[in-house]
């Protein structure tokens, strides 16, 4: 399934957003700086993409890591998934955290992240005294055994 979204270039030398493939999730975000930036080890700096969406009602953008660049090169979201609401105009901003020991750089046209649009739900929270039962109950953290 396809749904048009509006991109504008805030740089000539943004790129669009790429999907890798046909059945991709995630399309590439690309660094739109003008020059390389180091992200030193332990370490995070903001990478503009130089573009800006519209994202239709009822969707949300989420940035998540590129598990090549992650995996390779140690460069994840510092913020785990970030996340891009509808109503959101400006400038998509990657902050990039260097979790490797070793120095990084970040190419202009270098793809940096990717971004999966989804759907979600709002909740109307309403207060009550007591939840209903379950098994689980409030067993938390590996309560639910290790098979």
């Amino acid at each position: 399934m396809s749904q048009k979204v509006n991109i504008k270039k805030l740089t000539p030398n943004a790129i669009v957003p790429t999907y890798g493939t046909a059945y991709a999730a995630g399309a590439d975000l690309y660094s739109g700086m003008d020059s390389a930036v180091t992200v030193k080890p332990g370490t995070t700096e903001f990478i503009k993409t130089g573009i800006a969406m519209e994202i239709p009602e009822g969707l949300v953008g989420l940035i998540y890591a590129r598990s090549g660049m992650a995996c390779k090169k140690g460069l994840a979201p510092a913020n785990k998934v970030g996340v891009i609401d509808s109503d959101y105009r400006g400038e998509i901003i990657v902050a990039l955290h260097n979790h490797s020991q070793a120095d990084v750089i970040v190419e202009p046209g270098e793809r940096v992240a990717q971004i999966v649009l989804a759907p979600y739900i709002t909740a109307d929270f309403n207060e009550v005294e007591e939840l209903s039962n379950t098994v689980r109950g409030e067993g938390g953290f590996g309560s639910t055994g290790t098979k």
